[in-house]
């Protein structure tokens, strides 16, 4: 290394320590399916709190805010109820968003356990397990380095967990929403785990993906995307650390 590399090396990390780096601020959404883990075997899996934790960290050393919104579905989902008698799409509904109050909480607990701060912010009131949903509050936290987990979706029936990772992520003014899947590296043109054929498109617009019927996210949750000017990045739920790497999974702009 030539002398005038090593001062621009040194120049580069005192600058660096003098003048931060400025601070990004990402939503992550997780599926309640990825925390049983790779072979869906049980509803949580230490080996998958360990991994998105350190992946955590790792983003925080990196100067990154992170919110969370993780679904239920592997506690409840609620076309478990359908087809039994009596039973409202909004009980359902609602019971689905009481098991990613539960997820959140595991979360936090697990979180807290290895050193990273974290606060749950419910959409529906329930003072003794967690705070109520807060923006200046929430702003607060996450701009303190403290991880927020968004719980109980919207706190109303008929919208996703997805939908709810948008509309959050829009409220904190995040730089792009983070989806992290379990088993696929970004967005295919088909199921590639039972179509051989299928391709790794590794940037389209949103419009796109609502015209081709891709299978992403719910289609009002992308269209929501698009209308406000959301970036949505897909990774797989080993590449999170890699989410501003352009070589890695696949974007979704909103134009």
């Amino acid at each position: 290394m030539t002398d005038k590399n090593i001062f621009s090396t040194i120049y580069s990390k005192v600058f660096d320590t003098i003048v931060p780096s400025k601070k990004k601020r990402i939503l992550l959404k997780i599926s309640g399916e990825a925390l049983s883990g790779k072979n869906n075997d049980k509803k949580y899996s230490e080996e998958m709190f360990k991994d998105i934790s350190e992946q955590i960290k790792e983003l925080q050393r990196k100067n990154v805010e992170i919110a969370i919104v993780v679904g239920g579905g592997n506690l409840f989902r609620g076309r478990d109820l359908s087809g039994l008698p009596g039973v409202k799409r909004m009980t359902a509904d609602y019971i689905g968003m009481l098991g990613t109050v539960q997820n959140s909480l595991v979360l936090r607990d697990y979180f807290e356990s290895v050193g990273i701060d974290a606060r749950v912010s419910s959409a529906i009131g329930m003072r003794r397990v967690c705070s109520e949903m807060m923006q200046a509050e929430v702003e607060e936290h996450l701009s303190h380095g403290c991880v927020i987990i968004f719980a109980a979706g919207l706190g109303a029936a008929y919208f996703s967990t997805d939908s709810n990772a948008v509309q959050r992520s829009l409220e904190i003014g995040a730089d792009m929403l983070v989806m992290a899947k379990n088993g696929v590296d970004g967005v295919y043109s088909a199921d590639p785990k039972t179509d051989p054929k299928a391709v790794k498109i590794v940037k389209m617009k949103a419009i796109d993906v609502l015209q081709k019927n891709l299978k992403v996210a719910d289609a009002s949750a992308v269209a929501l995307a698009k209308e406000h000017g959301l970036k949505i990045k897909v990774v797989a739920m080993d590449a999170i650390t890699s989410v501003f790497d352009d070589k890695v999974g696949s974007v979704i702009e909103p134009e």
